[in-house]
């Protein structure tokens, strides 16, 4: 099925701005979002650790931190870049279902607006927990006016030894066989919610080969996945502190990383303007490999600078 309409056609990123229901409720209730997408969620929390899971902006320009008395709500346009380690929500799916109905209910949208503004709720995990995913949020749409919408993030960099599956034909094509059998299962209600795919940046035509040839694949006969959002962060990123910037312990300058990680080694994913050029070209390579098939002209393509995720 289709995306339900978007109107206007902005929705914020999968991101850590959009992890508390204060946070959705702020992305709802603004009249420039056409839709609200959720932190990416699993079924069970994500065990997120701030000394590890951290993130910081920066002058794509002069490579410079922004400075450290300056709140992430007022930073300014010259630091647009962002690197990160953060991993998912330590909010569970089930607890973003919830949230939903309150979110729409404390709304000071007119009512019809309140009614249909979509939820796209970003979620990850195994191909079966994704297919779990997938029929709680088909179960709650049953009680939720508002149309849900699930987008499966396959790109997140920052995993240890779990490297972003929509880079592997053979990963991508597990879920999508999983995905099928889900949606080939009878819906209650006789509503379905619409599916897409988060990918990672591709960086050469044989990495956008093996999304549509998994796509193809599992075309039996209609394509599983209605979306796709495109990119998530670029991973394998990193940014120093310099002499005047505050770094990881404290420190800045002599190659101190500008965050921390798993690993130590401060590497994370890059968002931002400093990857829009990549995202862009992303969107417009997808987009324009689609349409050479019948079967895939159907799928919606939308763009992202890179979430928090």
């Amino acid at each position: 099925m289709p995306l339900p309409p978007i109107n206007p056609p902005l929705v914020n990123s999968s991101n850590p701005w959009a992890t508390t229901a204060d946070d959705l409720q702020h992305f709802f209730d603004c009249p420039h979002t056409g839709a609200v997408t959720t932190r990416t969620s699993l079924l069970q929390p994500f065990d997120h650790n701030p000394a590890i899971h951290q993130h910081t902006f920066f002058n794509p320009h002069s490579h410079s931190l922004k400075p450290s008395n300056i709140s992430d709500g007022e930073v300014p346009a010259d630091y647009s870049a962002s690197l990160n380690t953060l991993g998912y929500s330590p909010i569970p799916l089930s607890a973003y279902l919830a949230m939903i109905p309150k979110v729409t209910h404390a709304s000071s949208l007119p009512s019809e607006e309140r009614a249909s503004k979509p939820f796209i709720l970003s979620v990850t995990g195994s191909p079966a927990e994704v297919a779990i995913c997938y029929h709680q949020i088909r179960t709650a749409q049953t009680s939720i006016q508002n149309p849900l919408c699930m987008e499966i993030n396959l790109s997140c960099p920052n995993i240890p030894g779990k490297p972003p599956p929509a880079y592997s034909g053979a990963e991508l094509s597990e879920y999508l066989r999983v995905l099928a059998e889900e949606l080939g299962k009878p819906v209650e209600g006789g509503r379905r919610v619409a599916v897409g795919v988060k990918t990672p940046p591709f960086t050469y035509h044989e990495q956008f080969r093996t999304l549509v040839e998994a796509l193809l694949d599992s075309c039996k006969p209609g394509c599983p996945v209605d979306f796709i959002t495109a990119t998530n962060t670029l991973g394998s990123c990193l940014v120093l502190a310099g002499d005047d910037d505050v770094g990881v312990g404290g420190g800045g300058g002599e190659g101190i990383p500008a965050i921390n990680s798993a690993t130590g080694e401060g590497i994370g994913g890059m968002a931002g303007s400093a990857l829009h050029p990549l995202a862009l070209g992303n969107v417009r390579m997808i987009r324009g490999m689609l349409d050479e098939h019948e079967e895939l002209r159907g799928v919606g393509c939308y763009w992202s600078w890179g979430g928090g995720e």
